[in-house]
């Protein structure tokens, strides 16, 4: 004979919360429904990221992308981010607040692909930029470098059409080399990492920058033509026209456009 499945309490901000097992199948079923637009988003952004990657090794015989990596966030980690950030827990506020749920890396060979990448992507009429954050042209104290960008794309589902933002980061293997070993570095001290050796990290990323910058230059040799200069201009551009986006009358939230 089966046993009848018993309520469940949960200590709780209020006290103690009481659920049957059909409302905690409902809650489940509730979450995985939020966390399904996000993985189709990054479907789309890696499908349009594959096909400009057969195109350029089909077309020009050369490949830009070393290695695309993707992730939607798990429960866990999500939950813990709206702790941390103190945003209220229901579905239309995580929403506004985190775009960074769904997130593509892509590792180019050189800092000009970087840019002639994020250039071709957000090109395409139906990829809107809300947030550009070039830590290549202005690299974080610590000597991070990567280019970031929140797109929003379309995703069409049986009940219709709805906008998923996805973040996605441009990097060289150098700069992905170094951002690897210094999350590695953080994880293992917790954050709290002796002066000597964040020292020796930013010393790193300037030897990783100088090898961008050599290892481009043998490139373009090699090929015996000019490699696309990188397009500072236009991502500048582009992160003016997103934030005049997010100041207009009637744009939203502006809370999406936040990391």
């Amino acid at each position: 004979m089966e046993a009848t499945p018993q309520p469940l309490s949960v200590l709780t901000e209020e006290g103690v919360a009481t659920f049957s097992p059909e409302e905690l199948r409902a809650m489940r079923d509730e979450f995985q429904r939020f966390l399904l637009g996000y993985q189709f988003g990054l479907r789309e952004v890696e499908t349009k990221i594959g096909i400009l990657r057969d195109e350029f090794h089909l077309t020009h015989d050369y490949n830009p992308i070393e290695h695309v990596s993707s992730r939607v966030k798990s429960p866990d980690s999500l939950v813990e981010k709206v702790q941390r950030k103190g945003i209220d827990g229901d579905f239309d506020s995580i929403r506004r607040h985190i775009t960074d749920i769904a997130g593509i890396r892509v590792t180019c060979s050189f800092t000009a692909d970087v840019y002639r990448l994020f250039d071709l992507l957000t090109a395409q009429d139906d990829v809107r930029v809300l947030q550009v954050k070039d830590y290549i042209a202005e690299p974080k104290a610590n000597g991070y470098k990567s280019l970031h960008a929140i797109l929003e794309v379309p995703v069409f589902l049986s009940t219709g059409r709805i906008e998923v933002p996805v973040e996605v980061q441009f990097r060289t293997i150098a700069m992905d080399f170094w951002a690897s070993l210094e999350h590695k570095i953080y994880y293992k001290y917790a954050t709290r990492v002796p002066d000597e050796l964040l020292e020796s990290l930013k010393d790193a990323a300037v030897t990783a920058a100088e090898l961008d910058a050599r290892m481009e230059r043998l490139h373009r040799q090699i090929r015996g033509a000019s490699a696309a200069a990188p397009s500072a201009m236009t991502v500048r551009e582009i992160t003016a026209v997103a934030e005049a986006d997010a100041a207009a009358p009637g744009s939203g939230d502006p809370g999406v456009r936040a990391v």
